[in-house]
């Protein structure tokens, strides 16, 4: 080897143990490490900020590299996400987020895919992209942002505006039902389904951290406020005096109590969840249901994700946590399989394999 290419091999393998030791290096992320130059052009007022400095404060917590992490959108007001934050990102067409971020987790499964949507945008144009991605299970970290209409096209009814609901495209009242994305979801045989409100900032965080931690397809129903176009939509369970009596925040491995003094709780009664009073009737404690999110059979979660005000508490934090079988996982197991196996070492082999015509 000549002087020159000997200094270059030195030079590249001082290069790449520089490159390792960097690796190695545990770093104390903060969330302004995750915060882009832009401004935010949200409303003042929308839930979406809220949302924005809570993922920017779960991927601190959780010490991400943000060179590793890929921020994906479709369209929508909750899709300017990706110009927020100091990750990799992808602003990519109506309802397609679910299928671009697919391929990216799948091109470079080391990469920490985020999939940044709105109901609008993931459940009418994108339902379908959505559907099959949960189905598949493919190892993304779906949020879901909530608001019930098309803030972004100026105010339409979307596919979780209520049954009745008066927009610009409904004038006397919707006469279509909503979609609930945890049914939605859970039926498409997803594995992992979460639901926070974005006034709940420490929910928020804890709920996205266990969504970024499970391996396989997470859905986060994120319930949000959209100030100028259905302004207050979810206050009949966020206000203070009555949130506490109007929703239940699930924790696995512990009792189905809620109400604000901590006095509620859930019991089957035959197949359907019934609420019980702790101290009335000699119902105590030991009574209530414990929450069990590992569980593979959906049917207590599905009943829990349906739950609606006024007649249950909504359920929030995470609701499904199942371990199953991750789609980019499997494809490149395959890879390796057929690769191994394969005869086929370069392109003569394959243009040759399999049955071949000779034209004269």
């Amino acid at each position: 080897m000549d002087n020159h290419l000997r200094f270059m091999s030195l030079q590249r393998k001082s290069s790449i143990k520089w490159r390792l030791e960097i690796m190695s290096e545990t770093k104390n992320y903060t969330f302004t490490d995750y915060k882009s130059d832009q401004n935010v052009r949200w409303c003042p007022g929308c839930g979406d900020h809220a949302v924005l400095n809570t993922v920017q404060k779960a991927m601190a917590e959780l010490h991400l590299n943000p060179e590793e992490v890929v921020v994906v959108s479709g369209i929508g007001c909750s899709s300017r996400f990706t110009y927020y934050m100091n990750t990799y990102g992808f602003h990519t067409i109506h309802g397609r987020g679910s299928a671009i971020a697919s391929g990216v987790k799948v091109a470079n499964p080391n990469l920490k895919v985020w999939h940044i949507t709105g109901d609008g945008d993931a459940l009418a144009i994108g339902g379908n992209h959505f559907i099959h991605t949960v189905r598949r299970n493919v190892d993304l970290n779906i949020l879901l942002f909530n608001n019930q209409i098309y803030g972004l096209t100026k105010g339409q009814f979307s596919p979780t505006s209520k049954h009745g609901f008066i927009s610009k495209t409904s004038p006397y009242g919707t006469v279509e039902f909503p979609f609930r994305p945890g049914e939605l979801t859970i039926g498409a045989r997803g594995h992992f389904f979460a639901r926070t409100i974005d006034r709940e900032l420490k929910l928020c965080v804890d709920v996205f951290k266990e969504a970024a931690r499970h391996e396989g397809a997470s859905v986060v129903e994120i319930l949000q406020n959209c100030v100028i176009y259905n302004d207050k939509t979810h206050d009949a369970i966020t206000d203070k005096e009555h949130k506490e009596d109007r929703t239940i925040i699930l924790e696995h491995g512990k009792p189905m109590i809620f109400g604000v003094n901590r006095n509620k709780g859930f019991i089957l009664e035959g197949i359907n969840l019934k609420i019980v009073t702790i101290g009335e009737n000699g119902i105590t404690e030991k009574d209530i249901l414990v929450h069990d999110a590992t569980c593979e059979d959906n049917t207590l979660h599905l009943k829990l994700a349906n739950m609606e005000y006024p007649e249950y508490p909504v359920a929030l934090g995470v609701i499904r946590s199942v371990k199953a079988a991750v789609y980019n996982q499997e494809l490149n197991n395959q890879i390796n399989f057929v690769q191994r196996k394969t005869e086929i070492r370069k392109f003569r082999d394959l243009a040759i394999e399999g049955d071949v015509w000779e034209v004269k």
